[in-house]
């Protein structure tokens, strides 16, 4: 049935309308912090440069007929810090995203990113942000618990902290001793998860691994009762987040989880242009042996990567909040118009 079909419309208008107070709600909290609404431009010369990303390319034809290779962003992120380098330092966006190779229930190909950064915070403030929405969206929701599938989660309960260390452990394996010296070791891993009774190819790589850990053990149902930030991410997992100054095998990166779902990824953001670039070239060859492409680096992002202040910042999924927050099963029920 087509979304359009005004039965079908009609009963997916009191989401849509719901979706819509959601959001009002969500500037109002952002304009009593004193934040700056921004709207970043969506194509760009570079998507991102994350090895498992993938983009959806364009081409831009100037008047001469010359061709320029575009993309349409998968995050508004290097947008918004060279607007924290040109001086801002409170701004939030709700932009429209494009990732390729992504669809199902919680997924889309276009989707609305919530993103905002903090100058000069810490990025457990950017923890407190995401208990406050979840607030403000269940309050302008109606009021009820978050629900998705067979999980609800109190959306009033301050989210639990949870390292990623502590969430191997409790499934029986030891995550810090496979990145002996901050390096991952990939026989370490295997070892660990045979012992866990994990299944993974001979082929798989430390990061392979991780995720298939992930994936099977941790996240199955993590947010169930009251939401979880899940933190200190091994730094080979956080390619834009610097690394934690208590124990550099981790980085300040947390992902916020509510009924199963992830809903945001936060870090405490990394500003030294030097090592992004050897990130980003790392994981660019990664993705060229994997994938047999690669994307350009934004080097204007880059340069302002060198004036940009200290801050933290977060991505959170605006479709996937509103979606938990009504019940709605699938975020193509709370998107006014759905993607074919």
């Amino acid at each position: 049935m087509s979304w359009w079909d005004k039965q079908h419309h009609a009963d997916r208008r009191p989401l849509l309308l719901t979706r819509n107070r959601i959001q009002a709600a969500i500037r109002a909290w952002f304009a009593d912090e004193g934040f700056v609404e921004v709207d970043p431009a969506c194509m760009v010369v570079s998507p991102g440069n994350e090895t498992h990303l993938h983009a959806f390319e364009t081409e831009v034809v100037a008047p001469d007929l010359s061709r320029s290779r575009r993309f349409l962003h998968t995050s508004p992120e290097y947008a918004m810090k060279k607007l924290l380098a040109a001086g801002e330092e409170r701004i939030f966006a709700f932009s429209h995203v494009w990732r390729n190779r992504e669809g199902g229930p919680r997924h889309g190909n276009e989707f609305v990113m919530l993103e905002w950064y903090r100058a000069h915070a810490p990025y457990d403030r950017i923890m407190r942000d995401c208990a406050d929405l979840l607030a403000v969206a269940a309050r302008a929701a109606g009021g009820g618990p978050f629900r998705h599938g067979a999980f609800s989660c109190d959306p009033f309960a301050p989210p639990q902290r949870v390292t990623l260390a502590e969430a191997f452990a409790a499934q029986g394996m030891d995550l810090l001793s496979t990145l002996p010296e901050g390096v991952p070791d990939a026989a370490r891993m295997r070892a660990e998860l045979d012992g866990a009774g994990i299944g993974h190819a001979a082929a798989d790589s430390w990061s392979d691994m991780f995720s298939r850990a992930l994936v099977a053990r941790i996240e199955p149902g993590l947010g169930a009762g009251q939401a979880v930030c899940l933190d200190e991410y091994p730094a080979p997992e956080a390619a834009l987040a610097r690394r934690s100054a208590k124990d550099a095998r981790v980085a300040e990166r947390f992902e916020l989880y509510a009924c199963g779902v992830e809903l945001a990824n936060g870090f405490g953001e990394l500003t030294d242009p030097a090592e992004q670039r050897a990130r980003f070239e790392a994981d660019m060859d990664l993705k060229q042996a994997i994938y047999g492409e690669r994307y350009p680096l934004d080097e204007d992002f880059l340069a302002a990567l060198a004036h940009m202040p200290p801050a933290s910042g977060v991505a959170l999924g605006f479709d996937r909040l509103v979606m938990l927050a009504t019940g709605a099963p699938r975020l193509s029920d709370v998107v006014w118009t759905p993607s074919a």
